[in-house]
Order: structure tokens, then C-alpha cells, then sequence
């Protein structure tokens, strides 16, 4: 006769080592810290900016004190943006955004370049990116639409000419 106890018995045990096993890879300290979830170049039309923004995940938990050091490709030419900030324990997704850029171009790749380090400096992990926008920043006005923070219309918001004018080529 066949006996059911004999075979299901031990699937369910190595079904629990095989659990057991997955765990302590996770929390073993191995691996990254954090990944990319989400990269946009954002074009806010009514303040008359443009920024980089990106969304990590994070993937494990991070050291206490951890910081992200971005840096941000320079559209218009010239030095690197860079950006650093303080990831808080608790953050399960990071959000960072660069300061507004000029003279971004469609269909052009940008590096996007961030390093997390631990609260002694440490390096934890390092991450490289391209972004590319499918909108080229000449569709902006050159001033604000709004000033204030209720949105009043700008009443300086006429033309100052082509802001694409002093973006290089």
C-alpha cells in the first residue's frame, strides 16, 4: 500500500531548509544596498525648470548614517552637478533630484553617476546610469508662467529669445 506520510515528510522539510537557506542569504550582508526604480528628466513647464529626477529601492537595510553622493551629468557643459544627501534608515524609497539643468537635449544620453558610503565614509556601493530624454528642453519657456506660491501669472513672462540659444551643439 502506498503511504502518503513517507514522501510528503521530507518535501516539506527540505521545502523549510530551502526557506531557511534564502533568508540568511538575504540577511547575510552580501549584495547591494539599494537599486534604480524609476529615472525621469522632469520638465515643469509652469516654474520654467528641468531636473533629473531618480527613485531607489532599497534592497536590505543600510547602515545608520549612510549617505548617497549623485552626480549629474552637466547639460549645458561645464562641471558635474553633484548632490549629497543622508539616507534615513527607515526611507524604504530614496528620491533624488538634481538641482534645474538647462539645454537638455532628446534623444542624447546623460551619466548619472551615485555612490552610497557608510557613516566613516565608507564605500557600500556604486551605481552608474544613462538617461535619456524623449523631450528636448527648447519646448520650455524661457521665464516662470507662475511666480509665488499660489501661482499668480508671471507678469515679467515674455520672451527674453531662444533659451536653446546658449546650449552647446
Amino acid at each position: 500500500m502506498f503511504d502518503k506520510a513517507k514522501f510528503v515528510r521530507p518535501g516539506v522539510s527540505l521545502f523549510l531548509v530551502g526557506l531557511l537557506s534564502l533568508s540568511a542569504c538575504r540577511d547575510s550582508g552580501e549584495g547591494d544596498y539599494v537599486n534604480v526604480s524609476g529615472k525621469i528628466f522632469v520638465f515643469n513647464y509652469r516654474i520654467a525648470e528641468a531636473t533629473y529626477l531618480l527613485t531607489l529601492a532599497k534592497l536590505r537595510p543600510l547602515p545608520d548614517g549612510s549617505m548617497l553622493e549623485t552626480t549629474f551629468e552637466n547639460p549645458a557643459g561645464g562641471d558635474p552637478m553633484i548632490v549629497r544627501q543622508k539616507i534615513w534608515p527607515t526611507m524604504e524609497k530614496i528620491t533624488i533630484e538634481s538641482p534645474p539643468v538647462k539645454c537638455v537635449k532628446a534623444n542624447r544620453e546623460y551619466k548619472v553617476s551615485m555612490r552610497l558610503e557608510d557613516a566613516n565614509g565608507k564605500l557600500l556601493q556604486t551605481i552608474e546610469r544613462k538617461m535619456i530624454s524623449d523631450t528636448d528642453q527648447s519646448v520650455m519657456p524661457d521665464k516662470p508662467l507662475v511666480v509665488g506660491p499660489f501661482y499668480d501669472p508671471n507678469p515679467d513672462k515674455g520672451s527674453a529669445g531662444d533659451p536653446s540659444a546658449a546650449c552647446p551643439a
